[in-house]
């Protein structure tokens, strides 16, 4: 016989194959009432990964329409940020409500449970339980999980999720990148890629590109050569031969070769891209890659920067067709370093009165963030917000940053 539990989840999962993304709200609470869970509430994270965002059509008990939640200062985004089911009193407001101390007198609560796709975060379920125990927190953990997996796989055929996480309109250019990049973070049991990428309404040029294969961490980052329409062309061409090279075993100078004549073959030499392209070995902590013409990568260890990856002379960008391929550079990583991979977007971020964002502010804010024991892709958001607002929300070039950490299991430092 099922349990409660198996009920909600196995026919939440048979009625979603033929549900639409805009039906989910109204399939989940039913579900979720075969267990005692009432007034469910799903919110999605915007693209910007600054405000909680509630899926259209979903009232709250006093039937008025769910509103926006920010992260930085509610419950719900605390959940959110700290990977952690967070409980609150009943409030009027879904939004507001005091949190629970451990040992509070049993009742019904409301539970904030982060929504995860692996380990990229997609948001909130929000969910009054009869009473905050371990049976129903695990249930609203398991209600959250399928909640991302089943937004996740309805989402790109969806026109309905893209308008709900903007909040402006977005660029042409944005639009191309957006939908050739790979999600904002991978985790696993050896390393963490976290990436951030603005203006992300107005993106043109930077873009990145990740995957694991095996024992390999495949990783690159471009930034085409201007801000428009055009920008975004030749990055796509960058990342579409990048993989291209990529998936038919091309070592990475033959690999970067092959960009430098795509780009100049389809732009007619006119456009070119800075960028690196690496690969770490996940279990021996070996880093090999190749700079054309980028900002070199950084590595932070136990509090410090110790060492700008410079050994190896940059080649010329890609697209100038000069035949000069450049050189393999190498370095060993240990457990628990960050490697950083930046446009100068993040630098030379200038607030009103012209002061840069700057290197040492960059490595620092990462440095004090580990130390306060925030996880790598919640260090990233955090970072490309404090470099927004120093320039006061509004970039004058693209920026951005991926950040990869190495570890064994011993150095887990992010836990779903």
């Amino acid at each position: 016989m099922q349990s409660d539990g198996e009920r909600m989840l196995g026919g939440l999962l048979r009625a979603s194959h033929l549900t639409t993304m805009e039906d989910l709200p109204r399939l989940v609470a039913e579900h979720a009432a075969l267990v005692g869970f009432s007034h469910t509430m799903i919110y999605l994270i915007d693209l910007q990964m600054k405000v909680l965002l509630p899926m259209t059509g979903q009232r709250d008990e006093h039937g008025e329409e769910l509103s926006p939640i920010r992260i930085e200062t509610t419950l719900a985004g605390r959940a959110f940020r700290d990977l952690e089911v967070v409980a609150a009193r009943l409030a009027a407001d879904p939004g507001e409500g005091e949190p629970v101390e451990p040992g509070s007198p049993a009742g019904p609560r409301r539970l904030w449970v982060p929504m995860l796709d692996g380990a990229e975060r997609i948001g909130v379920l929000g969910v009054t339980v009869p009473m905050d125990d371990e049976i129903n927190r695990s249930r609203a953990q398991w209600l959250g999980t399928m909640v991302a997996l089943l937004v996740e796989s309805k989402r790109d055929r969806s026109d309905s999720h893209a308008r709900l996480v903007r909040t402006c309109p977005m660029a042409l250019s944005a639009e191309v990148l957006w939908n050739l990049v790979p999600p904002e973070t991978l985790v696993n049991d050896r390393v963490v890629i976290s990436v951030a990428l603005e203006p992300a309404y107005n993106v043109g040029g930077d873009v990145f590109d990740y995957a694991i294969e095996e024992n390999t961490a495949h990783l690159s980052i471009f930034d085409a050569m201007g801000h428009d329409a055009a920008a975004a062309l030749t990055a796509t061409i960058a990342v579409g031969s990048y993989r291209n090279s990529r998936r038919r075993g091309l070592d990475l100078v033959t690999a970067s070769e092959a960009v430098d004549e795509a780009i100049a073959d389809q732009l007619g030499g006119d456009r070119f891209a800075t960028g690196i392209l690496a690969t770490l070995d996940i279990d021996t902590g070996w880093l090999t890659w190749i700079n054309r013409g980028h900002h070199p990568p950084l590595i932070l260890r136990q509090g410090r920067r110790v060492a700008t990856l410079d050994e190896a002379p940059p080649a010329p960008p890609m697209g100038m067709a000069l035949g000069l391929s450049g050189e393999l550079a190498r370095y060993q990583l240990e457990p628990g370093d960050r490697l950083l991979f930046y446009t100068d977007g993040i630098i030379e971020a200038r607030n009103p009165e012209g002061e840069p964002f700057g290197m040492e502010r960059f490595t620092s804010f990462v440095i004090r963030r580990e130390a306060d024991g925030v996880s790598a892709p919640e260090t990233v958001r955090r970072l490309i917000v404090s470099v927004l607002d120093h320039q006061q929300g509004v970039l004058q070039d693209d920026a951005t940053v991926l950040l990869v950490e190495w570890r064994t299991q011993r150095h887990r430092k992010f836990a779903l």
